[in-house]
């Protein structure tokens, strides 16, 4: 295949803005290093690109998938879902909150938090001296 032309490529892949997008992603990867899969045959890495995708020596869909890995910032990881056994958070809030530590050998410690409410707090805030001014700042 001595020419690389979209049409040779869109049996592959069908919209060709996404053809493009998967194009210039792979040359990207040359460019950084990534091994081709073809004889590069002195083509530049756009048409190496579009010839692996025409060749079919790379998958679209892979091609597709690492694509939008690369672009995401914030990438979800799938957490464990709880057991069936552990027992639900309490509905209610207390004026003392319990939290169990995993037990020792021989006792089971517990830890608890004072609480404090929002009347209480604004007391506390009143209370405050602000701080003195300094002609520096």
């Amino acid at each position: 295949m001595a020419r690389v032309t979209v049409e040779d490529c869109i049996d592959k892949v069908d919209n060709r803005f996404e053809l493009v997008l998967l194009a210039s992603h792979r040359a990207r990867l040359i460019s950084q290093g990534a091994a081709i899969t073809i004889d590069r045959d002195n083509d530049k890495n756009p048409v190496v690109a579009l010839r692996e995708i025409a060749d079919e020596t790379l998958s679209p869909g892979d091609l597709k998938e690492d694509l939008i890995h690369s672009l995401q910032k914030h990438v979800e990881v799938d957490e464990p879902e709880p057991d069936a056994s552990a027992q639900p958070a309490p509905a209610e809030a207390s004026s003392e909150e319990t939290i169990e530590v995993a037990p020792t050998e021989d006792e089971e410690d517990k830890i608890t938090f004072d609480q404090m409410s929002e009347e209480e707090l604004l007391a506390g805030i009143e209370g405050l001296v602000p701080p003195e001014k300094n002609d520096d700042y």
